[in-house]
């Protein structure tokens, strides 16, 4: 069957969200980008012929061998292997997202519009960001597209994307398995299959911030009165000033644009300022976080969000005071060691972390879906982790220098609490590992019923050449 149309195939951007510069719950994607130079274009041109094909209909959806083409091409740029035949293993995905889309919408399963815009901003944000990209300007001449345009092809993978995970979260929502199941799928593995568990550790920390002198603070200020003078008379845009003074890694480079963000997302102090911000020409008074000193100037407003610009920058810490900070902990240290008080009860009179005052100075990992006192080695700082490292469980560190989750020069000690080797699971020792595992598992077989189960109730018409196919689900085939 022969088509007369052109479409772009699905770009299926896998968007990883992970926290970045200033907004405490901002977070940017890291999906690769696949610069139009490293495609063959000749071939994409091929792809995107304006005589296509209908390879398969799943209910009354067709899918398109341009579809495939591109993605198979994107995928062969990423440098992606496929558990298969590339020409079955595409259209069987995009069949499957094609059920999932369905089913969100029986279901009534949203994505708002604000959502994607984030999303989509972020993505774009993240890609400006890359060494070898550096600017909107030359995002555009990489893709031959303007942002705008970008931002439109985008929208609908974005919302797809985000509308088939919300679909599979709803189906796998309430999945839970019991200690006996737990066992049970662990007595049955071959012993050479069950998981070895890297090393992890228990880490407790003091921390100590070095005082910024006064004569620092005054420097930082008068460079941002500077600034606001110079956005006021006209001599420059506040854009040009933040791309090339801005000390937030996170938006710099987009001109210090943060995209919309509500209230919630934003340091407080900052948040407070700029959501009082109403005229889009004027800059903000002088603002202090936890990130350092801003100025603001507001872009746009779109319901209980704002767009804003800002150029952040944070005052040097002279090496005196983290002298000062080093010294104070060696005296705290020394008193450790001769027990004049625990560890625990130091963090919470003496410790500057918020993070962990409170929690006896344990250090928290949220790098995963649960909150945990464990740490893999990779996922500590890495300041903490080469300390750490060769420290002895019950051992009080040196004091030493480290860039906290703010940006911010601190100096610390650490206590390493527990150290548990690189070993096989065990029920004993690793319920909760082992747990998550089968959970997981659990939810994976879900899943792939409920397609198997979509598939057989769902209209589907394949080119012949694709029926001797080796596809994951079976019943494609009537």
């Amino acid at each position: 069957m022969k088509i007369n149309k052109c479409k772009t195939g699905a770009l299926l951007i896998g968007v990883t969200l992970v926290a970045m510069g200033l907004h405490a719950g901002a977070f940017r994607a890291s999906a690769p980008l696949v610069l139009t130079d490293s495609v063959d274009t000749n071939q994409v041109a091929k792809a995107n012929n304006v005589v296509d094909e209908v390879i398969w209909v799943v209910g009354d959806e067709p899918i398109l061998k341009s579809e495939v083409e591109i993605m198979k091409l994107q995928g062969e740029a990423e440098g992606m292997k496929w558990d298969g035949d590339p020409e079955c293993v595409l259209p069987e995905q995009i069949a499957v997202q094609k059920l999932f889309l369905h089913q969100a919408a029986l279901d009534s399963v949203e994505v708002t519009e604000s959502e994607i815009a984030q999303g989509v901003d972020q993505q774009i944000n993240y890609w400006i960001s890359l060494p070898q990209i550096g600017s909107k300007e030359k995002l555009e001449e990489f893709q031959h597209k303007s942002i705008a345009q970008l931002r439109q092809d985008l929208h609908d993978d974005y919302k797809n994307r985000q509308l088939v995970q919300k679909m599979q979260a709803k189906l796998v929502g309430d999945v839970k398995v019991s200690p006996a199941e737990v066992r049970e799928y662990f007595r049955k593995l071959p012993v050479d299959s069950i998981p070895m568990i890297p090393t992890t550790v228990e880490v407790e920390i003091l921390t100590q911030t070095p005082k910024v002198e006064p004569e620092e603070v005054n420097r930082i200020k008068n460079q941002l009165r500077d600034y606001t003078d110079r956005v006021t008379k006209g001599e420059t845009s506040f854009a040009t000033l933040a791309r090339l003074y801005s000390e937030d890694p996170g938006s710099s480079r987009q001109g210090g644009e943060l995209g919309y963000m509500g209230r919630g997302m934003l340091d407080p102090a900052f948040a407070a300022v700029a959501f009082n911000l109403t005229d889009p020409k004027k800059v903000s008074k002088i603002v202090e976080s936890e990130f350092g000193y801003h100025i603001i100037q507001l872009i746009d407003r779109r319901g209980d969000k704002i767009n804003c610009r800002h150029i952040l920058l944070k005052p040097r810490v002279s090496m005196a005071s983290i002298d000062t900070a080093k010294e104070r902990l060696d005296s705290i240290g020394r008193d450790l060691r001769k027990e004049k008080f625990t560890f625990e009860d130091a963090t919470a009179y003496l410790s500057d972390d918020k993070d962990t005052k409170n929690n006896h100075g344990l250090m928290v990992n949220s790098s995963g879906d649960e909150r945990t006192s464990r740490f893999k080695m990779k996922d500590l700082p890495t300041e903490v982790a080469r300390v750490v490292d060769t420290m002895k469980v019950g051992e009080i560190s040196a004091p030493f220098q480290m860039i906290n989750n703010r940006g911010k020069v601190v100096c610390a000690i650490v206590k390493l609490k527990s150290r548990t080797d690189e070993h096989r699971a065990t029920i004993t020792e690793d319920f909760q590992t082992m747990r998550d595992i089968v959970t997981a598992h659990r939810r994976q077989e879900i899943i792939h019923d409920w397609v198997v189960s979509k598939i057989k109730n769902t209209y589907v018409r394949m080119n012949p050449r694709y029926k001797d196919c080796k596809f994951k689900y079976e019943g494609w085939i009537k």
